[in-house]
């Protein structure tokens, strides 16, 4: 029954996903007709040479970047809730986030002069800005995981997660105090989340890139769903416990380091969408909650994008304004719930 539950939803999703896509290649602070819009995305030259420009270069490499992206944050979210089984566990909170972005900040403010001349265009530019993210991230992992392995007590593990946080963020102060006022501009506006960073020549790394991640996640279903009886019971099961840690922080940290490089530091989406897809499913099975996961996040990531360009020729809304809107409720029903019965994380 859940698994044919699941399907029906994936289908569903896979139709929202759909809708919003083209939606996103639709609106925008240029109005273009739908028909237009249509032609262009079948290969057909469009009535003016700029819509063309603007649909190809602008807008799909936009709503490409959302659909990713929004799977990708969400499924590490989902991964990391299971793992530390704490609801309130996100590449955020646990400090990930703030880690990925410290490297960004290295590359950034301390060496910020010498990309002044490049253009985001050039492949190196955005490898160099990605390695960063993906060290910071990955360190700031590893010290989660080696105090996970000292403190069992899921509050006390969170609230080290949050302290290597600030420690992060006070870091990055330290940076900005020291850099100049340019790189500092630029670094704040990569803060502030955007689905713009990916340019049509990045757009094949930056899908390459988050697959593997999603094709990783998906292969992480079977010790997922053992872990979530606690590791004893995963043992017994002849999973390697060890190894599952590792592979979870590879792969939670290659697609929040990705993700963070290119989009910026994005809120909310991979600590609320987890939670929509258990309320959407009601089950904690794996085998449906994560293909769902990964959907239903590229479904808000699309909405979000899409909420974010309504205000046409006005300017563009900063993503981290928007999807607080949607995820704190979530997250504030989520803790009445635990409050009345206790879930399964």
């Amino acid at each position: 029954m859940k698994v044919s539950s699941g399907i029906t939803y994936s289908f569903l999703l896979l139709l929202a996903i759909a809708l919003l896509f083209f939606a996103n290649l639709l609106f925008g602070s240029v109005r273009i007709p739908a028909p237009s819009v249509w032609n262009i995305m079948l290969g057909h030259s469009a009535e003016r040479e700029a819509w063309q420009q603007i649909v190809l270069e602008s807008r799909l490499p936009q709503a490409v970047t959302a659909l990713f992206t929004g799977g990708a944050l969400a499924v590490s979210g989902l991964m990391l809730q299971t793992f530390f089984r704490n609801p309130l566990a996100d590449p955020g909170i646990l400090g990930i986030s703030s880690g990925a972005s410290l490297g960004v900040a290295v590359v950034m403010l301390t060496i910020g002069s010498a990309f002044s001349g490049f253009s985001s265009f050039f492949l190196p530019h955005s490898l160099i800005i990605v390695l960063g993210a993906f060290l910071g991230s990955l360190l700031v992992l590893g010290i989660i995981i080696a105090f996970s392995s000292i403190v069992r007590n899921n509050i006390l593990l969170l609230i080290i997660g949050i302290m290597v946080g600030y420690l992060s963020s006070s870091l990055i102060t330290l940076m900005k105090f020291w850099s100049t006022s340019e790189s500092v501009f630029v670094y704040t506006i990569w803060g502030m989340g955007d689905f713009s960073g990916v340019s049509s020549a990045q757009l094949p790394f930056y899908i390459i890139a988050v697959s593997a991640g999603l094709i990783f996640s998906l292969l992480l279903i079977k010790p997922l769903n053992a872990l979530l009886l606690g590791e004893n019971y995963a043992i017994n099961l002849g999973i390697k416990v060890r190894a599952v840690r590792l592979m979870i922080l590879f792969c939670t940290g290659l697609l929040t380091a990705v993700t963070t490089a290119f989009c910026g530091p994005i809120s909310f989406l991979g600590l609320a969408v987890p939670h929509m897809a258990r309320l959407i499913l009601k089950t904690s099975n794996h085998k449906s909650l994560l293909p769902v996961t990964i959907l239903s996040g590229s479904v808000m990531a699309l909405l979000c994008n899409l909420i974010s360009h309504l205000p046409g020729s006005a300017g563009i809304i900063p993503l981290n304004a928007i999807t607080p809107l949607f995820g704190t409720p979530v997250i504030l029903y989520v803790i009445l719930k635990q409050r009345k019965s206790k879930g399964t994380y």
